[in-house]
């Protein structure tokens, strides 16, 4: 990778003068360096990447059982649930239990 340093004044002479004030580009760790001679300007508009979901998205919820338990939320009279388990912790410790309600589609976890 190249660096953007200013020309030294003792690497200029009396007929440099004009290189009083320029920059170069620089290498780290070769002797390549090339004096910018005018303006440098590049714009890159870059693409994001689609953020995957880490638990799997909306397919994580096919084909999964299904277990009798409350809903969290209070006002929903579901008594079922759909749950699957993920070890997302260390190995040593317990898998985690992520639930989705039948009928309000509420989700919550135990672990």
């Amino acid at each position: 990778m190249l660096i953007i340093s200013r020309i030294p004044s003792s690497h200029t002479t009396a007929e440099d003068a004009d290189n009083a004030n320029k920059h170069r580009f620089e290498c780290r760790t070769c002797p390549y360096q090339m004096v910018l001679d005018r303006r440098y300007y590049e714009r890159k508009d870059m693409e994001l990447k689609k953020a995957e979901d880490v638990l799997g998205g909306a397919d994580s919820w096919k084909n999964v059982d299904r277990t009798e338990t409350r809903c969290k939320k209070e006002d929903c009279l579901s008594t079922s649930a759909f749950f699957r388990q993920v070890q997302i912790r260390s190995a040593d410790e317990p898998m985690t239990t992520f639930y989705r309600c039948v009928l309000c589609n509420q989700e919550w976890r135990e672990n």
